[in-house]
C-alpha cells in the first residue's frame, strides 16, 4: 500500500464572460464551491497551462470565444494506502468526480509519496504526441 499525490486536469466551461481573465475567475470559483459543498477542500484547484505546439511556450489553459469560456484546471490531492498507481487514480476521480459531476476527469500525473517526500512519479502529460 502506497501513498500518492495525484494531480487530475479538468475542463471546465462558463458562460457570459468577456475576457480570460473573467473565465479563469468563473471557472476556479465554481469548482471550488463545488467541491467545498462536498467537503473536499483538501483538494488544491488550480489554473491549468498549455503548451505552444510551434514555440513550446507555455500559457494558460483559458479561452474564450463569444462569451463563452473553456478553463483547464489542475485538481491536486493526495490519496492514501492505495494498492497501485491505477487504484490511487480511480481513488482520485470517484472522491472528485462526486463534486464535479459530468466533467470529465484526466490523470495529470501521479506522484508516489515515500516516508513524507514526494518520490518519482509517472508523468502522464503529452501522450498523444506519441
Amino acid at each position: 500500500m502506497g501513498d500518492y499525490i495525484v494531480v487530475l486536469e479538468a475542463p471546465i466551461i462558463v458562460r457570459d464572460v468577456e475576457t480570460a481573465d473573467d473565465a479563469i475567475n468563473v471557472a476556479v470559483s465554481k469548482v471550488a464551491k463545488a467541491l467545498n459543498k462536498e467537503k473536499l477542500d483538501f483538494v488544491r484547484v488550480e489554473l491549468g497551462y498549455s503548451q505552444c505546439p510551434l514555440c513550446g511556450n507555455h500559457f494558460e489553459s483559458a479561452f474564450v470565444i463569444g462569451n463563452v469560456g473553456l478553463v483547464g484546471i489542475y485538481l491536486t490531492l493526495k490519496v492514501f494506502n492505495a494498492q497501485s498507481v491505477e487504484h490511487a487514480e480511480r481513488i482520485a476521480k470517484a472522491v472528485v468526480g462526486k463534486a464535479l459531476k459530468k466533467v470529465p476527469l484526466k490523470v495529470f500525473e501521479i506522484k508516489e509519496i515515500q516516508n513524507g517526500r514526494e518520490g518519482e512519479g509517472v508523468h502522464f502529460e503529452d501522450e498523444s504526441n506519441n
